[in-house]
């Protein structure tokens, strides 16, 4: 962690760990990624009042955040979409290290609903704010304007290396090798139908794929 000078990441032996494991098997843009993730929402839960240590696990939401993209790794691409793999890595590798139960269940879950800021933000700190911060990385919020220089500093050591479009060509390089990993409606399939142009097949049309019940039989269109 030397490498990160002052930056406020946990030195505990997970933490070192989990940091060196995303770093190998990640692309160095998405590894950056995860890592400013941390240090966005250490930073959002601050304007909410929230202290690391006291009012949640800083380890954990460590975890949460340096995992959170390890699904678009070629060691986390299997046969879901890339946050439920991700998950399932980064609780496999957890529980390898000996991480308790009730914690690897908690950064299952940030990791799972990093998509969902709807849902994610309901939760616990260590799994809201791996979603908060994820997004504050792509997308910074006005309402919540970073101390001056403090983007410098981050990204003086954890440079952006175009983010937003490596993760873009992440996903979508996983999904047109396996198209079932971006369902149509899902972010990862809009990512899909933007690349290839496509279109997605109507409510009506996704519904009578499956025999049997004819829902629509008889009915007039609109």
């Amino acid at each position: 962690m030397d490498m990160y000078g002052d930056l406020p990441f946990p030195r505990t032996e997970p933490a070192l760990k989990a940091m060196r494991f995303a770093r190998d098997i990640e692309e160095p843009a998405i590894f950056n990624h995860s890592m400013r993730t941390y240090l966005y929402g250490r930073f959002l839960g601050e304007q909410q009042g929230l202290r690391p240590g006291h009012d949640y696990d800083d380890e954990l939401l460590f975890l949460g955040c340096v995992l959170h993209d390890v699904g678009l790794s070629d060691e986390g691409n299997g046969d879901q979409r890339f946050d439920v793999d991700g998950a399932d890595v980064a609780a496999r590798f957890l529980t390898e290290q000996g991480v308790a139960p009730d914690k690897v269940e908690i950064v299952w879950d940030a990791v799972a609903l990093h998509l969902f800021f709807e849902v994610a933000h309901r939760k616990r700190p260590e799994i809201a704010l791996v979603t908060a911060g994820a997004g504050y990385d792509l997308t910074p919020a006005a309402a919540h304007p970073l101390p001056a220089g403090y983007a410098d500093r981050i990204h003086a050591v954890l440079p952006r290396l175009h983010a937003a479009a490596a993760l873009r060509d992440a996903i979508v390089g996983q999904a047109l090798d396996k198209p079932h990993k971006a369902p149509p409606y899902s972010m990862m399939g809009e990512l899909v139908r933007q690349k290839t142009r496509g279109s997605w097949p109507t409510w009506d049309q996704l519904m009578s794929q499956s025999p049997g019940w004819n829902d629509f039989d008889g009915l007039g269109g609109d």
